[in-house]
């Protein structure tokens, strides 16, 4: 049965999934350390076309985290630095001409756009009418593959106190931020039915799988 998937998500050891001032240079903020754990991963260099790359635990979660999705749901941070009316369609995302998703995007935006066509199979919708809608139309078009939700931390919380998450990887990285974007600032977790069922250390990261239900 198709599910509803958060895969990868960094965040510090204090609990920040972002940091302040997040900019076209910093894109998940000032300070913002935590995805070495997948960008130094051979399953990240290879597919952005490059040698060498780390194995272990670290690589095997960053593998099963682009398993069996159909499409992906993400907030507009994600896509890009632009903020407001979009000035034009020059911004195509932070991935070049072929992102890694191969599948519908839909990105949630309060700013109407036309759909964006990549090179192998990405193609980015851009939903004005709420992350509702957008989770409907990612469901619809995963068919019996699962749906994953991208980030920003606020498009995450959203789905988490809607309960529509089924299953969360988290990867904790051993840094503390201080300051920035709370993912579970006031989220009960067991009173929405989530537990821990899987906890890894990783060579980078400690990884934490919760499910829902």
């Amino acid at each position: 049965m198709s599910k509803v998937r958060v895969n990868g998500f960094s965040i510090s050891a204090d609990g920040y999934g972002a940091g302040p001032e997040q900019s076209l240079e910093h894109p998940l903020g000032k300070g913002a350390a935590f995805h070495e754990w997948l960008t130094g991963s051979r399953f990240f260099k290879t597919t952005y076309g490059q040698d060498g790359g780390n194995e272990g635990v670290d690589n095997a979660f960053a593998e099963r985290s682009m398993e069996g999705l159909g499409a992906w749901v993400m907030g507009r941070n994600m896509f890009g630095p632009v903020r407001g009316p979009w000035p034009d369609d020059a911004w195509k995302g932070w991935w070049g001409d072929t992102p890694p998703y191969h599948c519908p995007v839909y990105v949630l935006t309060h700013h109407a756009r036309p759909p964006l066509e990549m090179e192998g199979g990405t193609v980015f919708h851009f939903v004005t009418e709420g992350p509702d809608t957008a989770l409907e139309l990612a469901r619809a078009a995963a068919g019996d593959q699962d749906v994953r939700i991208g980030g920003g931390v606020s498009t995450v919380r959203h789905y988490l106190k809607a309960g529509a998450i089924d299953t969360m990887h988290l990867a904790i990285a051993p840094t503390l931020l201080g300051k920035g974007e709370a993912l579970f600032e006031g989220i009960d977790l067991p009173a929405l039915g989530y537990r821990v069922v899987e906890h890894t250390p990783g060579e980078r990261a400690l990884h934490l799988v919760l499910a829902h239900g």
